[in-house]
């Protein structure tokens, strides 16, 4: 994903940033309030990676909008502050 972010305009450019959008996208709020242990991607429900991966290829296929997940990922971690 970092190699076409350019290209596709995306808002972010590194691995983790990605990582952080598919994460909260797929557990459906800040993903460190679903999965307690780190590193994430080992102790993530199965299922939790498998909606992140579809949500990668389908951005990367252009069928995913990954502004408008960045977008709501952004408006989790901003309430959860609150």
């Amino acid at each position: 994903m970092p190699t076409v972010a350019s290209a596709r305009r995306w808002p972010v450019r590194f691995d983790h940033c990605f990582q952080r959008i598919l994460l909260d996208a797929a557990c459906g709020r800040v993903w460190y309030d679903t999965i307690e242990e780190r590193p994430a991607y080992a102790h993530a429900p199965e299922a939790v990676l498998s909606e992140a991966v579809r949500l990668g290829e389908g951005a990367l296929k252009g069928d995913v909008d990954l502004v408008a997940l960045n977008r709501q990922s952004l408006a989790w971690r901003r309430a959860r502050k609150g």
